[in-house]
């Protein structure tokens, strides 16, 4: 097949796809009234950001994060930016116990739960893979399998309530790219599982829904603190990414995308992988890591 034709085939079908999906449901902030929701990574970034939209809607949440103060101070904020009701629980994700734990302590608070948002991650580093196998596999933990752990947990209840499971991916679990070897094995594996369970929930007919969030790169202070000097890619706001990762939870859409455009690019990378991969490398200074 020809380079034209080829191309031709990628544009038309991502038109028709987009066009798909720009036809799906509506979103309805009044629908999220009272919602009980459960939010993870929510002291900063982007699941800060979903906590303070969620409050807005008078939504009723569960926070958590490892750190009890700031998480409290997010609270604070909810609570006056007209949540029902906020409340938080500090947890460590790599600890075997605290996914579960933070689920149970929810459903407990709240009377069950209509929406679980998965969106926590642990620090890792911005560099050359080093060999560090325990890292690797630590990371697997707090990025991946306490993500298996609490969508497990929360399924029956979620069940009760035609609930849906949020999660929170990125482009990198897409797409390989330098400097991001553990955290885009995550990644990766995280669409992989979520993607199995819903084809598993549909199959079951079951009432709960799995969305999975691609994310390009958005603009929180860690993310800035890694690649600033590294890369020249443009940051998207969190706040944004924030909104669309409710409006694919409420829409009970399989998978979105955003920015916009990560969908386009992803196609690319499928059937142009050389060219992909020589742009890839481009936007990234190897010098900075030398």
């Amino acid at each position: 097949m020809g380079l034209c034709l080829k191309l031709s085939a990628v544009v038309g079908i991502s038109a028709a796809l987009f066009a798909l999906y720009m036809s799906g449901p509506t979103f309805s902030v009044e629908s999220l009234k009272g919602a009980r929701i459960l939010v993870t990574g929510a002291s900063t970034g982007i699941g800060e950001q979903i906590a303070y939209h969620l409050a807005k809607t008078g939504a009723q949440i569960v926070i958590t994060a490892r750190r009890g103060n700031v998480l409290e101070q997010v609270v604070e904020k909810c609570l006056a930016l007209g949540a029902q009701k906020a409340m938080y629980i500090p947890a460590d994700m790599s600890v075997a116990s605290d996914p579960e734990k933070v689920v149970r302590f929810a459903v407990e608070q709240l009377g069950g739960l209509d929406y679980l948002i998965l969106n926590h991650i642990g620090p890792s580093p911005f560099a050359f893979w080093d060999g560090d196998v325990e890292h690797t596999r630590w990371l697997m933990q707090v990025n991946f399998l306490s993500y298996v752990q609490m969508a497990w947990k929360a399924i029956p209840t979620l069940e009760g309530s035609k609930g849906s499971i949020i999660v929170v991916s990125s482009m990198l679990g897409r797409m390989c790219s330098p400097f991001v070897g553990p955290y885009s094995a995550t990644k990766f594996a995280l669409n992989g599982f979520f993607g199995t369970m819903q084809h598993e929930l549909a199959m079951k007919k079951s009432n709960v829904t799995v969305s999975i969030c691609t994310l390009g790169l958005i603009d929180t202070d860690s993310a800035m603190e890694k690649v600033r000097g590294y890369t020249n890619m443009t940051a998207y706001p969190a706040s944004d990414a924030a909104l669309q990762i409710i409006k694919a939870g409420v829409t009970r859409q399989s998978e979105i995308f955003y920015p916009w455009f990560t969908y386009y690019l992803l196609n690319v990378k499928d059937w142009f992988p050389y060219l992909s991969d020589t742009v890839i490398r481009g936007f990234y200074s190897y010098e900075a890591q030398t």
